[in-house]
């Protein structure tokens, strides 16, 4: 095997593991999204966890990408990938599969920050209302009764 071989080889067993990390990826993405909608913070937090560890490893693939190809004296871009991959049309398709997922897992994440800031946004409200409940004084009728704000007699008043 000659050293452009090599690495070509070495080049596409990369690309594949980056496809497959990319995959679960969205997967984990996908269900980010459900128990976000769901409500659900426990499994959020541990989706979470195994989350950031993917985004770790995706992480290490590109940087290991890079590293051989920048030895190479080779870009890690769009188009030196597509120059170094051109006599291998199953690793050129791969590479696109990558970066159609890379697109998708984008999207996907734009998708879960809007869901994020808007559980957010509706548990300040709550939070809001709440507090500001909180701050009013209790009444009560002639029978003892709790009556909302407002409702009651004011005192001094027959």
């Amino acid at each position: 095997m000659t050293h452009g071989s090599n690495l070509l080889a070495r080049v596409a067993h990369l690309i594949d593991t980056e496809v497959a990390l990319m995959q679960r990826f969205i997967d984990l993405l996908s269900q980010e999204e459900s128990l976000l909608i769901a409500g659900d913070t426990d499994a959020l937090l541990i989706l979470t966890r195994e989350k950031t560890e993917l985004y770790h490893q995706l992480q290490r693939q590109h940087d290991t990408r890079a590293l051989l190809l920048g030895r190479e004296g080779i870009a890690n871009d769009d188009a030196s990938m597509r120059r170094l991959c051109a006599t291998l049309p199953d690793t050129m398709a791969r590479w696109d599969k990558l970066l159609e997922l890379a697109g998708v897992a984008r999207a996907q994440n734009e998708l879960n920050g809007k869901l994020i800031i808007e559980r957010m946004q509706h548990n300040q409200a709550a939070l809001s209302v709440l507090m500001s409940a909180g701050n009013q004084p209790q009444l009560y009728d002639a029978g003892g009764v709790a009556r909302p704000t407002g409702r009651g007699r004011h005192l001094g008043s027959a």
